[in-house]
């Protein structure tokens, strides 16, 4: 940002972590942060996004209302508006994750990656493709709400938003424009699973592997939990990346 985009201050929308983050940042920078979150959000993602020096509006019953009025509250404003998803910088920046997957497992054959507006799998998909294309990428989203492979399937940008879903950070009816266009050319396989699946995964990665994941963070291990790809899998060295890891108490304590 320059100088004078600092002054006017950043605004952005988010269910909760590209929240935190873009608040840690503007305190650090001494840039004020304005942050729209649903109504819905998980409080300690509230809390989390408050104790890093944000303000924060709750705003909206889903992400996508959250961002609509986030951007008409931009217009009255001024604020320099930092995208979750649809933004060259941040699918760059998420994109770093392939490089240290890379250094740890360079002979990897499958990433399993969650999907909400398609900005983590987005960066990830370009450095991987660049580096290792035979590597294949497989995109996971709940059958409650799946707006990119609803994208990818129809081959534009569409939404797609049937019901509420556990994996709260990936709550995205439209997927973003530039997201969407990386994906439809590097995608290799895409997965929707249930909510029981979403359940089942928290519940193992906690137990199993000692692993505390929000919803979001644990599409990966669902979609491996669920059966559905064991014929991709079997054979291969597999990574599922656990995204996300602010879950409320009380929602992991009824899953446990």
């Amino acid at each position: 940002m320059t100088d004078a985009e600092k002054l006017r201050g950043v605004i952005a929308c988010s269910a909760g972590n590209h929240a935190q983050g873009v608040a840690l940042a503007g305190s650090l920078l001494g840039i004020n942060v304005r942050i729209f979150m649903p109504l819905t959000a998980a409080k300690t993602k509230i809390e989390a996004t408050r104790s890093y020096g944000a303000q924060v509006v709750l705003a909206g019953e889903t992400f996508d209302e959250t961002k609509q009025l986030t951007l008409e509250a931009m217009q009255d404003s001024g604020e320099v508006f930092v995208s979750p998803f649809d933004d060259r910088a941040v699918m760059e920046g998420q994109g770093t994750i392939a490089i240290e997957l890379l250094e740890d497992l360079p002979d990897v054959d499958n990433v399993i990656i969650p999907i909400g507006g398609g900005g983590l799998i987005a960066g990830i998909a370009l450095a991987l493709k660049e580096l290792r294309p035979e590597v294949k990428i497989i995109g996971v989203q709940s059958y409650g709400v799946y707006g990119m492979i609803a994208s990818l399937w129809q081959q534009k940008l569409v939404a797609n938003r049937r019901s509420r879903t556990i994996a709260d950070g990936c709550d995205v009816a439209l997927a973003g424009e530039l997201t969407y266009d990386v994906l439809k050319t590097r995608i290799d396989e895409t997965v929707l699973v249930e909510e029981s699946d979403i359940e089942q995964a928290i519940h193992y990665l906690a137990l199993k592997e000692k692993v505390i994941a929000e919803g979001a963070g644990a599409l990966s291990t669902a979609a491996i939990l669920s059966g559905q790809i064991d014929h991709l899998l079997r054979g291969k060295k597999t990574v599922a990346l656990v995204s996300g890891g602010n879950i409320d108490f009380s929602v992991f304590k009824e899953i446990i």
